[in-house]
């Protein structure tokens, strides 16, 4: 394994070509796959970065809310599993505070500047400074 750079400094970097340089010599069409490019390597980079952590906090919560151990793609189809059958629904103590910050962290991975994910995130800011 390498030490410098980073896989997602790696990608910064590829990113910054591909919007930069690379569009500005292309053509429309080709500049658009570019940009296309650049976005899925920006997914990546922040895949890398914030995935981990948000992922080990998605299966500790449904580890306390199902009350059973496995991997997180198990664990999520067991969800889905009680949600559809009924067994489970939004007045289920725990079940909106894990859906809630798991939703959060898959817009910062994915759609980081969604105006939405941007409204929730300053109303969660006001309310922590309430």
């Amino acid at each position: 394994m390498q030490d410098e750079p980073r896989p997602d400094e790696i990608l910064t970097a590829v990113s910054a070509f591909l919007k930069g340089v690379a569009t500005r010599e292309s053509g429309p069409h080709i500049a658009f796959q570019l940009r296309v490019c650049a976005n899925a390597a920006e997914i990546c980079q922040r895949q890398l970065t914030l995935g981990p952590p948000a992922e080990a906090a998605e299966l500790a919560r449904l580890q306390a809310l199902l009350g059973v151990g496995g991997d997180l793609p198990s664990l999520n189809r067991e969800l889905a599993r009680r949600i559809r059958d009924g067994e489970i629904d939004l007045s289920t103590p725990g079940l909106v505070e894990h859906l809630w910050p798991t939703t959060m962290a898959k817009l910062a991975v994915d759609q980081p500047n969604y105006s939405g994910y941007r409204a929730a995130l300053a109303e969660q800011a006001a309310l922590k400074e309430a």
